[in-house]
């Protein structure tokens, strides 16, 4: 099986990366600036919020089948912001650019390796934060740009239904990373066991799905 996984350099991408790699799999990892020092399988520079750099890594795959794309690369610039002095126009392009434009642009450009695959699947991590349930305040820049990314999954699950392309849409829990902080509920490891297994059992029949790393559906 051949899998791409964008922001794979650290964290929850670094996780899922290792995972597979270890298991045999034909992995593909991306990265902004430079490989990861000593990390196995292959690498490819992508700069998801950068049109040219992922028309190339598309073309990257031209006669490859590729089975599971998981768009994990993004940001989330505006923790800790006050709603009176943050939250700055800049910030909103930079974040919309990456956690949403890039996703759309990255699945666009891999469409002809997926079709290539017998039982293609996308796998977008979003976050319990674009549900209007967990609508708590505060973060109004990820959180807008984690629930729009959750609507492009929803609609993209419904046009590429047809061609045979599964898309599923992911909380991957509150994970100790360098964005999630010290503090939050799981480790990288049990993140990475969920979102794998969810992985494995996206199919057709439950496109458009959006839940969580432990198998829970979750509002939308």
């Amino acid at each position: 099986m051949t899998i791409v996984i964008t922001g794979a350099s650290r964290g929850i991408g670094r996780g899922l990366f290792d995972r597979y790699t270890t298991l045999g799999e034909d992995v593909i990892g991306t990265h902004r600036r430079a490989a990861p020092d000593g990390a196995p399988g292959r690498w490819l520079p992508l700069d998801v919020t950068d049109e040219a750099s992922v028309s190339a890594f598309g073309q990257a795959f031209d006669g490859t089948a590729v089975d599971l794309l998981v768009c994990n690369a993004g940001v989330y610039e505006d923790k800790g912001h006050t709603l009176a002095d943050g939250y700055p126009a800049d910030m909103w392009a930079r974040s919309f650019a990456t956690n949403v434009t890039g996703v759309f642009l990255t699945i666009q450009a891999m469409l002809p390796a997926l079709a290539r695959a017998e039982a293609p699947k996308i796998a977008i991590l979003s976050s319990q934060m674009a549900s209007h349930t967990r609508a708590a305040g505060g973060s109004y820049i990820y959180r807008a740009s984690k629930a729009a990314v959750l609507n492009l999954g929803r609609n993209l699950a419904s046009d590429l239904r047809d061609e045979g392309i599964a898309v599923g849409i992911y909380h991957p829990g509150w994970v100790r990373t360098d964005m999630g902080g010290g503090r939050a509920d799981i480790a990288v490891e049990e993140a990475v066991e969920g979102l794998a297994e969810r992985f494995h059992d996206l199919t057709l029949a439950t496109t458009g799905v959006f839940e969580t790393w432990d198998g829970r559906p979750h509002p939308f």
